[in-house]
């Protein structure tokens, strides 16, 4: 009688975990159609839950991380087994992660088979139990890829739901508050999946923006993770109790400070303990770590957005590219895991210094015009009172004393805008204004000394 072998391809197996160990990303490429069970050797199998172990934990899964998870496993193996394994490669990975899918559903075909065929000897379960459980058997091989796929009804669905939203004028924020009106009423807040770039020269609060709108959002209870490669998490903690205390941040880090000051920190703490704030003290300068690390925020905290503060000084290893195609690179990577992680982030960029017109513009992106290119939202910041200057024509009028100007100069899908806020020097608090002060009026110096 002819054996029937189960159906396999153990050298498309190597070959997949090769790749995802020897190239960074890789594993993304592939993740949403591989679990253990498409491997059906059982030594690579367990290779791929290291694999995946390691990521989960913030770390690239190389061969000598996924090594040390084996044997952390306790998986007994062959070095040399291994390292032959590793030494896999292939350009098409894809492909052979896509026929490990395949394979996979064929050998469940065996089990589902099986099931069926020793029901039809048997009365022992009722038949309406069995087709049922066979119905979500072969409903969940298929569930990973007929999860992503919609019609365009649905889609047609729901933009009929947001026109009726919009005609009842109880639409509410779909996505993260900012805390700033002119934003939330225009694109709804910070949208999952979106890649926002905030820009500025030095000195004008590019940082400053970020942590307001990160403070903002963290009270209404979203969750943020923060990567800053110039400022330790204790400045960041101090600029936002700062901004809930009204009482400087270098004083309150550095300074003897007052009773009322020290009672003013204790009612700003009580506002700002508990949030759902995160930093990674294991992060760096380089964007493979980041990645990674906000991979793991995700998985761990559930995080709503990540603010990455910024991209000029970020590590690429990209050999042989120059800094502009590096940078276009880091912020496709950016967007590309918002939208897999379905969560919003924030990066900041720096702009190129223009003497003769220091009004910013998209063109004056330093490093990569193919930044603003992967970007969904590009917010520039101007506080022409740092350089002796006025506003462009259009608010050639208001006082620029304590204000800065917002301009929304890409909105993929909310348009392009330009507004005039508040800002605190003292708090580096960014914050709304009910009425936009002029020059010489007074209620500039209203605002100035109410700028909460």
């Amino acid at each position: 009688m002819e054996i029937k072998v189960q159906l396999r391809d153990e050298d498309a197996e190597k070959t997949v975990l090769g790749t995802i160990i020897a190239e960074r990303d890789a594993i993304e490429q592939v993740r949403d159609i591989l679990s253990e069970e498409c491997f059906y050797n059982h030594f690579h199998a367990e290779i791929y839950k290291a694999i995946l172990q390691v990521v989960s934990s913030g770390n690239r899964a190389d061969l000598i991380f996924v090594k040390s998870k084996l044997e952390e496993n306790g998986v007994k193996f062959d070095i040399v087994e291994y390292m032959k394994i590793v030494s896999c490669h292939t350009f098409d990975l894809y492909q052979y992660a896509s026929r490990l899918h395949d394979l996979r559903i064929r050998r469940a075909f065996y089990s589902i088979g099986q099931y069926l065929v020793s029901n039809s000897y048997t009365e022992a379960e009722d038949i309406e139990d069995v087709a049922k459980k066979v119905n979500d058997d072969m409903a969940s091989l298929f569930k990973s890829s007929s999860t992503t796929i919609s019609s365009i009804n649905e889609g047609i669905e729901n933009v009929y739901k947001m026109i009726n939203e919009n005609l009842s004028g109880s639409k509410p924020l779909t996505g993260t508050p900012t805390g700033f009106e002119k934003i939330d009423s225009k694109s709804g807040g910070l949208q999952k999946s979106d890649l926002i770039i905030v820009a500025g020269e030095t000195s004008q609060g590019k940082t400053s923006l970020a942590v307001s709108m990160m403070r903002n959002a963290s009270i209404s209870d979203a969750k943020i993770a923060m990567y800053s490669m110039e400022m330790k998490k204790e400045q960041i903690a101090a600029r936002i109790l700062s901004m809930e205390s009204g009482v400087p941040s270098n004083q309150i880090m550095y300074s003897r400070l007052t009773d009322s000051q020290i009672q003013a920190i204790d009612k700003g703490i009580g506002n700002i303990i508990g949030k759902g704030i995160y930093f990674d003290d294991r992060s760096t300068s380089n964007i493979d770590t980041i990645i990674s690390s906000i991979r793991y925020m995700k998985l761990k905290y559930d995080i709503d957005g990540a603010i990455v503060d910024y991209l000029q000084i970020l590590n690429v290893n990209m050999k042989g590219a120059n800094k502009e195609q590096q940078m276009g690179d880091v912020a496709r990577r950016l967007k590309n895991l918002a939208k897999d992680l379905d969560i919003w982030i924030i990066a900041l960029s720096q702009l190129n210094r223009d003497k003769d017109n220091p009004v910013p513009s998209l063109a004056r992106l330093r490093d990569s015009g193919q930044i603003a290119e992967a970007a969904d939202v590009v917010m520039l910041i101007y506080r022409p009172e740092v350089k002796g200057k006025n506003y462009p024509e259009e608010f050639s009028n208001l006082s620029t004393k304590n204000t800065a100007m917002i301009d929304i100069a890409k909105g993929r899908n909310i348009g392009i805008m330009k507004f005039i806020c508040g800002f605190n020097p003292s708090t580096t608090m960014f914050y709304n204004l009910d009425s936009v002060p002029v020059f010489g009026s007074t209620t500039s110096e209203m605002v100035d000394e109410n700028p909460f």
